[in-house]
């Protein structure tokens, strides 16, 4: 399994996948630090009516650093795409997969082997985007986030999802279907995720309704709310109504229920896509 992790990365490596990521991550942190830095400087010259208690650098603050969370999403989300969008049906095609899966590793072990790999070298990447977008944040406008690691481990786990459910289109669909597939869920759920905010604000039963059952379906997306969520979650008063409000705060599904549905989807979607590999005539 090892050597199977090792070629994984090497192929990517090999792709330049890495070096996309990497190019797209040093942009994105260099805009989000300029972004940062003219913010805050403006927010210092803002005062807010007497009768509107918005601490103005606590609402500037939650809203970038729920900016740079999203980014961190969306770019963990393209390079668990990337190293699994073509783990089996683009190996089956180019026949580097039928000596592997005969002997001596078989079929669940490869598809475990290239998970981990995909999963590990995502949750790294995205623990080192977000402690980076925090930082950037709290050097700029002097905020930090009330919860700092749980945050960041609910967004690692919606990656993992994305990498397992990525896994799973890899055996079913091509390389260019999977890719197409993966994106459209993740899209549809963070659009889920949206109607789900503006459903809570206008009290709109039938609007949350289906926000939730989206966010049920496609759990990372309710992981991600979750974890806007605990980065305000001491913040009260007008600022943190406004925070709910969305899009970069509050959460209508949250806590524990959520997250122990999550670690359930993911081994169903694990189970699924061995079963469906064991079944698949290579």
């Amino acid at each position: 399994m090892i050597t199977i992790i090792r070629y994984g990365m090497q192929e990517a490596l090999r792709r330049k996948v890495f070096l996309v990521v990497l190019s797209l991550t040093i942009v994105f942190l260099g805009l989000f630090w300029v972004i940062n830095h003219f913010v805050f400087r403006d927010v210092a010259h803002i005062t807010p009516p007497e009768d509107v208690h918005v601490d103005s650098r606590t609402f500037a603050g939650a809203f970038m650093f729920g900016l740079g969370m999203f980014a961190t999403l969306f770019l963990g989300v393209v390079l668990a795409v990337f190293l699994t969008l073509g783990v089996v049906s683009g190996d089956a095609e180019r026949g580097l997969l039928q000596p592997l899966v005969v002997r001596p590793i078989g079929r669940a072990a490869l598809l475990g082997a290239r998970f981990l790999g995909a999963a590990a070298v995502c949750a790294a990447y995205v623990l080192a985007v977000y402690f980076g977008a925090m930082l950037i944040v709290g050097g700029t406008g002097h905020w930090w986030p009330d919860r700092i690691v749980t945050p960041g481990i609910e967004l690692v786990a919606a990656v993992v999802i994305v990498t397992a459910l990525s896994l799973l289109g890899s055996v079913v669909l091509s390389a260019t279907a999977n890719g197409i597939a993966v994106f459209m869920l993740f899209g549809a759920g963070l659009v889920a995720g949206l109607l789900g905010s503006i459903g809570h604000a206008l009290d709109s039963h039938a609007v949350k309704t289906s926000a939730a059952v989206a966010a049920w379906v496609l759990p990372f997306e309710a992981l991600y709310q979750d974890a806007l969520r605990q980065i305000t979650a001491s913040t009260s008063g007008v600022t943190g109504f406004l925070l709910q409000l969305g899009p970069f705060g509050g959460a209508y599904i949250h806590g524990w229920g959520i997250r122990l549905w999550a670690a359930a989807y993911l081994a169903l979607v694990a189970f699924g896509a061995a079963l469906v590999f064991a079944r698949r005539d290579l």
